[in-house]
């Protein structure tokens, strides 16, 4: 039998870049492309999660949230940079409308967690060290904290491949690895 957490549905976000210089969102459309590069930090996270979840990408950069995503999720987990906090913003009021859960990493809340009170949890610095206390929490039913953070850095020879499968592969210009 299947527990509640055995069987979580995780949305992951990622939010979109706004139109300057490294975006290339005036040039991605004479290689019939919509991102440069796909959330590689997201899909990586992906990967750290028990597989008996079920999960789904949206990367704001190729393709819209829809309300259909937000009432599938348990959690929405988003991973972001500076230049991308007004498309965060509009992530979470999205995410309160529903009710969802969100889970937040990245360099924008490592630096910056403060200005996001709406954010349920906060997995900062290396998300192959700090998702395991979490999912841990989650598992054994402890109160599961605000922030999970780390000093220590991940050993890549232990981090998983990235969950390619939930990519649009022809979206992106680039591949990252």
């Amino acid at each position: 039998m299947l527990t509640e957490v055995e069987n979580k549905n995780v949305l992951f976000v990622y939010p979109e870049y706004p139109p300057t210089f490294f975006s290339f969102k005036h040039s991605l459309h004479f290689i019939s492309r919509k991102a440069a590069l796909p959330p590689l930090g997201l899909i990586t996270v992906s990967a750290l999660l028990p597989p008996t979840w079920k999960k789904r990408l949206v990367d704001l950069n190729t393709s819209p949230l829809l309300p259909d995503d937000l009432q599938w999720a348990d959690y929405v987990f988003i991973s972001a940079m500076h230049i991308q906090k007004e498309s965060v913003k509009m992530i979470i009021r999205e995410c309160l409308q529903f009710e969802v859960k969100i889970v937040a990493g990245g360099p924008l809340f490592t630096h910056d967690m403060d200005n996001y009170p709406q954010v349920d949890h906060f997995i900062l610095n290396e998300a192959e060290v700090t998702i395991n206390p979490f999912l841990d929490d989650l598992t054994i039913g402890r109160r599961l904290k605000r922030v999970y953070e780390t000093g220590s850095y991940a050993d890549l020879r232990y981090s998983p491949a990235p969950d390619f499968y939930l990519l649009e592969r022809k979206s992106y210009a680039s591949m990252s690895l």
